[in-house]
């Protein structure tokens, strides 16, 4: 489970990482990262209902929210992250779902730095 501290709970802040920050596209889930003020980062979650049924998307963000939690230590403390699941997300194991947003975490920020 992801906790609270790190949880990305307003919609300002949803829209804001979304609309400014960077997006990093992966066959499951696409990554949108954004740098603000410290305050520890955060991470928030998106799953439509183009990815399935209720207990599909519970199923997904309760993934999502796992391989979150393993990702954080990799995070500054002015990261906002935005996970969005794509509908194949719901037949992605685990392991696959935590090496996609891995690699969308490192080329956020790499685009970020570019961006300087």
């Amino acid at each position: 489970m992801l906790p609270a501290q790190f949880r990305m709970t307003r919609s300002a802040e949803f829209g804001a990482t979304i609309k400014h920050g960077v997006r990093a596209a992966q066959p499951d889930i696409v990554v949108h990262a954004r740098r603000e003020s410290d305050g520890g980062p955060r991470i928030g979650l998106v799953v439509a209902k183009s990815v399935g049924n209720a207990v599909q998307r519970h199923q997904v963000s309760r993934r999502l929210r796992h391989v979150a939690r393993a990702v954080l230590p990799e995070l500054t403390s002015a990261d906002r992250v935005v996970i969005r699941a794509l509908p194949t997300s719901r037949h992605a194991v685990s392991a696959r779902l935590e090496q996609q947003l891995r690699t969308g975490v490192r080329r956020a920020h790499d685009l970020m730095e570019k961006a300087r």
